[in-house]
């Protein structure tokens, strides 16, 4: 087989060698008695960036995302989502398992706020006979919508409409560090328009682990709890999040490559690359496993995210000459 191009997703990034270098040398202590100091360093810089007051290191993206979710709606009540998004299609329903909460979606082609589709479903408390909607849920970039970018003036639109009913917004923004390189808008802009955020450094940072929740001071020693209590205490995980600074220093303006590779791919399957924002490509064919299993054949790796939908991502460990390669056998398939 030729040489392997791997582009099923962004968690496949190795550390590079200058990230182990920085694991190997990180001082560590104890995290669940919060005395690893760069764990701590970690979880301040990444608040500070988005403008919020504190933030969580956990293991997981799935992870951060139940216990930001878990501090604005609780039992019985609902979350409004777009019908794609990952907390309601890719997290195995952990959200209903732990916080028993409930939720329902409006639908958009692209990912986007659907701010009248919100109001229609945003139901206020009306009495015991009715599930009363706690907070609206975004995702920025949105994973299934191939990478869109959810526009600031959305989200501020969004905000003040939540402002105006009392309720709150969670964003799911394992890729909001793709969102800020490829818009341009401060990462502390898209911070202020949701009250709990979930970010990611093991995508497209292209960290070997970890996520981190962020929010106000009283959500995260909340959140604090709620890992402990799933077992997502850890000790000396400052060798992890030494990983994570690394990646915030260097890899962030290099996304930029790995949006232009995705282009470069999107215009080889037929998908207008002036409509890839990002660095996920999603596109249609007739029969998607048939398809990611012919591309497998020539070292090429996709993944089926439905019957028809093939999805493709570029990363840390894919260089212009992968790219390149990939477009050529896309295209002859």
């Amino acid at each position: 087989m030729s040489e392997l191009v791997d582009l099923r997703s962004d968690t496949l990034t190795r550390p590079t060698p200058a990230m182990r270098a920085a694991m190997a040398d990180a001082v560590v202590g104890d995290d669940v008695y919060g005395e690893d100091p760069t764990v701590r360093h970690l979880e301040e810089r990444v608040a500070e960036m988005l403008g919020h007051e504190a933030a969580l290191f956990t293991p997981t993206g799935s992870m951060a995302n139940v216990l930001a979710v878990r501090t604005l709606v609780g039992v019985g009540q609902e979350i409004l989502c777009e019908s794609r998004a990952h907390i309601a299609r890719a997290e195995l329903g952990a959200h209903a398992a732990y916080t028993g909460l409930t939720m329902r979606t409006w639908t958009s082609s692209d990912g986007s706020i659907d701010l009248p589709a919100i109001r229609g479903l945003y139901a206020p408390d009306m009495g015991p006979f009715f599930v009363p909607t706690a907070a609206i849920a975004v995702e920025n970039t949105h994973n299934f919508a191939g990478g869109a970018v959810l526009p600031i003036e959305d989200l501020q639109a969004l905000r003040e409409y939540v402002d105006s009913v009392g309720v709150a917004v969670h964003m799911d923004g394992a890729r909001i560090w793709n969102a800020h390189v490829a818009t341009g808008t401060p990462l502390a802009d898209y911070g202020r328009t949701a009250d709990v955020m979930a970010v990611c450094l093991s995508k497209g940072l292209g960290a070997p682990i970890g996520s981190l929740v962020v929010g106000a001071q009283d959500a995260i020693e909340e959140s604090r709890v709620w890992r402990k209590r799933m077992g997502g205490g850890m000790r000396q995980v400052g060798v992890l999040a030494a990983a994570g600074l690394h990646a915030l220093d260097h890899h962030i303006d290099r996304l930029a490559d790995d949006h232009s590779h995705a282009r470069l791919i999107a215009e080889a399957v037929g998908v207008d690359p002036a409509s890839v924002a990002t660095n996920i490509v999603v596109f249609e064919r007739p029969d998607a496993a048939r398809c990611v299993a012919a591309a497998g054949e020539q070292g090429i790796r996709l993944s089926a995210v439905g019957p028809t939908s093939v999805r493709l991502v570029t990363h840390l460990d894919v260089d212009r000459a992968g790219a390149e390669r990939a477009a050529r056998v896309l295209a002859s398939i």
